[in-house]
């Protein structure tokens, strides 16, 4: 079995609410799992469907496995570092806004007959 992987860095999304999307995709056939993707109202839904896609092309054209073969194996989101901005507020205070980013690593695996 051969495992590939695709990886996007530095995505301005919340990892909690990502995970909530990569956790649903775990196990299923690439080509179920980007229907799925596709219509998740979710946000990271779209971002995660990229780099599913760039894991099967991936799959595809580097290591010539059948994209019918392919399944979702791993698929996580990590946190990443954390944008620290500050908004000014009333008599000289200032509030912190925090803008998370978040990694996500989607592996494919082929499933041998």
């Amino acid at each position: 079995m051969m495992r590939v992987k695709a990886t996007a860095k530095f995505l301005r999304l919340s990892t909690r609410k990502t995970r909530l999307v990569t956790q649903s995709i775990i196990g299923l056939p690439v080509a179920e799992a980007s229907a799925l993707l596709k219509h998740m109202t979710q946000g990271p839904a779209r971002d995660v469907a990229k780099v599913l896609s760039s894991a099967a092309a991936n799959a595809e054209n580097n290591h010539d496995l059948a994209p019918d073969d392919l399944y979702v194996a791993e698929a996580t989101a990590n946190e990443g570092p954390t944008l620290k901005r500050f908004h000014p507020r009333a008599q000289g205070r200032a509030f912190a806004i925090h803008k998370p980013m978040t990694h996500v690593t989607v592996v494919v695996e082929n499933r041998e007959a």
